[in-house]
């Protein structure tokens, strides 16, 4: 028997042994399809979802290769039920293809939705929020959808378990002149990978951990795509960083870079605005809605993608003919909602684990320490007879984390 760092679980949970010393290469292994769920001392679950093996097949890696990943690296046999469950679950992906086509009777580049499997349509079909969608079916295979319903297929879709493969194509926008001033210094390689792979597939996620510079490969994909670009972004002062960059970084000029923020409201053929702006309403009403149409966009940009304002997705919904960059450290969201991210921004495209970035001297070595505090008594006995969510709530939220917290910026100042 392998002695191996992982156990793998017949509910899709994995254990990770970390003093193990094979642990890292696990660990690096496994983060490409599981989700990292707890991380206390000495064991760490990760847990194997849908999202995380459809997200992984659309980034390019198959379920043998998840399936090698596990049995090279678990201490016992992989259930044969997980097996299964993966294999199944990842062949999901791409069994129904939303594409453009010329439809007798509809016009040329109508948007449908193909499959090849008949017992998949039959189950799609008789679903009600599907069902409205779907305005013809002109051949066995093949369904006429809605034009204005690309992005909200995409969801029903995937709530139930049938995640579409959209290769229906973009708009290229306005053209725009963008080039990268490369004089001192070139994209690194993997952000270089990361602004090909993306442009190859149109729209999706590109995940890099903190310090791995995202904003060079959102500029990358700006020249790569030469349009009118619309930058989202979560503050003004990240919307300033955003056109530092912009101007030391590439061709573009302070005339061409327009900020949409609470201070000012500028659209030029780059925009940078914030979410804030974005779901701002005045009288019941998005106020500056507008924005999503003032110029014909070629390219969105979402930066820090996990922190997307809910209302946001539903405005993304209509913005499905336009290419979309999300630009994040993380899928894991607060609200839950990674399936939208994975729907309407699109699914992952490239993902350089911070272990690989660091071996190439990148970015610093990450060191993690634990700093433990008590939970007052009072507190302690709400702990005991709580749930486990405000179990949570009540621990990540102990008042003493704040002086530990305040002592430890006051000695990395």
């Amino acid at each position: 028997m392998a002695d191996g760092p992982l156990i793998v679980q017949s509910d899709r949970t994995v254990l990770l042994e970390v003093a193990h010393p094979d642990a890292e290469s696990a660990r690096h292994e496994l983060a490409i399809f599981a989700e990292l769920e707890r991380a206390p001392e000495h064991i760490h679950t990760y847990r194997i979802t849908r999202l995380g093996l459809w997200n992984a097949r659309a980034a390019g890696h198959d379920a043998s290769d998840m399936l090698a990943t596990l049995d090279r690296w678990s201490r016992f046999p992989v259930p044969p039920s997980v097996s299964i469950d993966i294999r199944e679950t990842v062949g999901r992906y791409g069994r129904l293809v939303i594409e453009r086509a010329d439809i007798e009777g509809h016009g040329e580049g109508v948007l449908v939705l193909r499959s090849t499997d008949a017992a998949v349509l039959a189950e799609i079909t008789r679903n009600k929020r599907i069902q409205p969608l779907l305005i013809a079916h002109p051949s066995p295979d093949v369904y006429v959808v809605d034009a204005w319903a690309r992005g909200h297929i995409k969801q029903e879709l995937l709530k139930i378990g049938w995640p579409a493969e959209d290769l229906a194509g973009y708009t290229p926008g306005t053209p725009h002149p963008i080039d990268l001033d490369e004089e001192g210094w070139h994209l690194r390689p993997y952000q270089r990978q990361a602004v090909d792979i993306f442009t190859d597939g149109g729209s999706g996620v590109v995940v890099l951990p903190c310090g791995a510079g995202k904003t060079l490969v959102g500029a990358g994909a700006m020249a790569a795509t030469k349009t009118t670009t619309l930058i989202l972004v979560t503050n003004t002062v990240s919307a300033r960083q955003w056109r530092d960059e912009l101007l030391k970084r590439t061709s573009l000029t302070a005339e061409e870079i327009g900020e949409y923020s609470g201070q000012v409201k500028e659209i030029k053929p780059v925009t940078i605005a914030t979410y804030q702006i974005l779901t701002a309403k005045r009288k019941g009403a998005y106020a500056h809605l507008a924005l999503l149409d003032a110029l014909d966009w070629g390219l969105i940009v979402y930066d820090e993608v996990h922190l997307l304002p809910a209302p946001v997705f539903k405005l993304t919904a209509d913005l499905q003919a336009r290419r979309r960059l999300g630009l994040t450290a993380t899928l894991v969201r607060e609200d839950g909602r990674e399936g939208d991210v994975f729907s309407l921004i699109g699914p992952k495209r490239f993902d350089a684990p911070w272990k690989e970035i660091e071996a190439q001297g990148f970015i610093s070595p990450a060191v993690c320490y634990e700093v433990r505090v008590d939970l007052p008594a009072g507190d302690r006995l709400e702990y005991a007879a709580s749930a486990d969510d405000e179990r949570y709530r009540l621990a990540a939220t102990a008042p003493a984390k704040i002086g530990v917290v305040r002592s430890l910026v006051e000695r990395h100042r």
